[in-house]
């Protein structure tokens, strides 16, 4: 078998063309030269073969979308029968909002997954746009080059032969090309296939793409309605007289049970920190604290003693309250290591970070935690976002800081 470039020279030699000086193999050599390095028929045709997949895995998407949004009637009709007891009631709704806000955080990602899939798509069909506006280009040419010459070029050929041995290996060239001719035309249908699968994809990946987002907008719709679903019903009982005074010392109960909590914690760091050597101690170098929900920077309330929005009297706010979108990130204020990451029902979703010499900070309400205890962060490294779970009417992150075993206010930090 003569290799390629071999039949090129030959063809090139046997058939000079005044308007395009070379013609080779039923096309014109930089054309030739050009699909030596495009796609085979076998590729195109893997090709679509992958695409059709692909078109087919999009329903399944579409109807997966559909499948997995929550029910937000059937959620609020089952709550409906905790309301008696406030905190169960608060528990139960939290944990339906943490199940939303990971859906949501899942649907985001997909958004993400998608619109990488349409770039490379997009990619995809500018590429086989171009072959095929190239592959048109040159078999026009071809077609016109032989509606000027007919079949006498052929014919000249054989009858210029200068033996019976050349007038078959000129016959055999001539083979070629009709075969040539041939496997570019079928190449071409196969490009056009290609552009039209393409296409439609992208269509198809774009469809999923506003699904998902649609999608999306429905979950943080109803994360919304059950947080509003919430404080209604926090105001109803805080401000009905008849469990006013309840309603008051449910309010002491819970934070001592928070101080409780903490302090605990602070003891069980304290007593680890004895097993540690003082060169793997942590220790708080002085540096100011980074703001930790950078989404909005509104105090909705400050650290100290204020007027109880819901309650009505006068009670102590250890904290500050960030106001902020829900799902907006929440960060680590100083470098540290996670004390606790959990959950209580008046705290909601909550973070407590050691950052040494006696000095934590606290965050509380979150809608999701992104680690661990024992988990070694740094500063403005994102831990958590933005929620209204435990005792919350709304979103917002309640920051506080403690400073050996007490409270203190955090704008001296920040």
């Amino acid at each position: 078998m003569k290799n390629i470039s071999l039949k090129k020279a030959a063809l090139a030699a046997l058939y000079a063309v005044s308007v395009t000086g070379l013609l080779i193999c039923g096309g014109l050599v930089a054309y030739a030269d050009e699909k030596d390095n495009g796609k085979s028929v076998d590729e195109l045709k893997k090709s679509i073969s992958e695409k059709e997949k692909q078109l087919g895995s999009l329903e399944a998407e579409m109807k997966s979308l559909n499948a997995g949004r929550s029910n937000i009637q059937a959620m609020v009709k089952d709550l409906k029968g905790k309301k008696a007891e406030m905190s169960a009631y608060v528990t139960e709704l939290d944990g339906q909002v943490e199940q939303i806000q990971e859906n949501i955080n899942g649907l985001n990602l997909k958004m993400e997954e998608k619109q990488k899939e349409i770039e490379q798509t997009e990619a995809e069909l500018a590429a086989a746009n171009a072959e095929a506006d190239a592959q048109y280009s040159a078999m026009k040419e071809r077609i016109r080059f032989m509606y000027e010459t007919g079949d006498s070029v052929y014919m000249e050929m054989l009858l210029k032969s200068e033996s019976f041995g050349d007038m078959l290996n000129k016959a055999d060239y001539i083979e070629r090309l009709s075969h040539y001719d041939r496997e570019k035309l079928e190449e071409y249908r196969a490009v056009i296939r290609e552009v039209e699968l393409t296409k439609e994809l992208l269509d198809g990946q774009k469809e999923v793409l506003e699904e998902t987002k649609k999608a999306a907008q429905e979950e943080q719709d109803n994360i919304n309605t059950l947080i509003s679903e919430k404080e209604k019903q926090i105001q109803a009982y805080s401000a009905d007289i008849a469990t006013k005074e309840q309603a008051v010392a449910e309010y002491d109960a819970e934070i001592a049970e928070q101080n409780s909590i903490i302090k605990a914690l602070e003891a069980q760091m304290a007593a680890e920190k004895e097993a540690l050597d003082e060169a793997t101690r942590i220790h708080y170098n002085g540096g100011a604290f980074a703001w930790p929900a950078p989404s909005y920077t509104r105090i909705s309330d400050n650290y100290g003693w204020r007027m109880h929005p819901t309650l009505g009297v006068q009670k102590f706010h250890n904290g500050v309250d960030l106001a902020a979108p829900g799902g907006s990130p929440i960060l680590a204020a100083y470098d540290g290591k996670v004390a606790a990451a959990g959950y209580s029902s008046s705290m909601g979703n909550y973070i407590m970070i050691d950052h040494g010499d006696g000095l934590y900070t606290i965050y509380m309400h979150a809608s999701a935690l992104y680690v661990s205890k024992g988990t070694t962060v740094k500063k403005g490294q994102k831990i958590a976002a933005v929620g209204s779970t435990g005792r919350s009417t709304g979103n917002h992150l309640h920051f506080g800081v403690r400073k050996d075993g007490n409270y203190v206010d955090p704008m001296s930090y920040l």
